[in-house]
């Protein structure tokens, strides 16, 4: 395993940190295949049952790298990156989404893949595809409206405006603050009432409430996949004149 996404396990809860802070954690290709083979192996580990899903440095993650993006990244299929955030979602095991500092759009896709997210103080979180003439095709338009309802899900997608700790809690965002100060330490004791519960039940009510919410996600994924309309005639405009800065 490389060292873009790293797994540090401790008394039955794995954490994997998004690790290229110099970078803001920014997303690639690269980030995405070691997060997979992560996700491959805590399948399969019956001595892990609870996941915490981090950033290392300043924050959580700025979101897509934009360079890649404007490069023409290169993927193995078509709907990759949001079938790995799917067999994210699906582990038969809790999964945290920890959140600190920045959670822009692709990162808050990846985000909102897990089961809850759970926020320091210094949080903040957006969807800034439009700002970019970008369409979602990670799961955007399937978990967020989901999580916050159809009328703040197109607030948040249409304005590209930043939502700070306290209001994505009130919206449902997110299930709970801490102070930046003690955030691993409030993690840490959430995943160990979490882990104080059957393994069995967490894996058995994670099928039935995905059996149970709504349409079936798959079939959303798949439509946001196969019909998005990809990128916008002034995307790389947008891009360049933000790179210059």
């Amino acid at each position: 395993m490389g060292d873009l996404v790293t797994r540090q396990d401790e008394d039955g809860l794995s954490w994997l940190t998004l690790n290229r802070p110099e970078k803001l954690n920014s997303l690639t290709v690269g980030m995405f295949k070691e997060l997979r083979a992560h996700v491959i192996d805590l399948k399969k580990d019956d001595a892990i049952g609870c996941v915490i899903l981090r950033g290392a440095g300043k924050c959580f993650s700025a979101g897509h790298d934009l360079g890649d993006i404007a490069e023409g990244e290169k993927v193995p299929s078509p709907g990759w990156h949001s079938e790995t955030l799917r067999m994210l979602e699906k582990l038969p095991k809790p999964v945290i989404a920890a959140v600190h500092g920045h959670c822009y759009t692709g990162a808050l896709e990846v985000a909102l893949a897990a089961d809850f997210i759970l926020a320091a103080k210094s949080a903040k979180f957006a969807d800034t595809h439009a700002k970019w003439a970008l369409t979602p095709i990670w799961g955007m338009s399937q978990r967020l409206p989901r999580r916050v309802g159809i009328a703040t899900a197109k607030r948040l997608m249409f304005t590209a405006e930043t939502v700070r700790a306290d209001a994505a809690l009130a919206t449902g965002l997110c299930e709970a603050v801490f102070e930046d100060e003690a955030f691993e330490d409030e993690l840490r004791a959430f995943a160990k009432q979490v882990l104080a519960n059957s393994a069995f039940s967490h894996a058995a009510n994670k099928r039935l409430l995905e059996a149970t919410d709504a349409d079936p996600l798959d079939s959303g994924l798949q439509w946001e996949v196969m019909e998005n309309e990809g990128v916008g005639p002034d995307m790389h405009d947008r891009i360049s004149a933000f790179m210059k800065k």
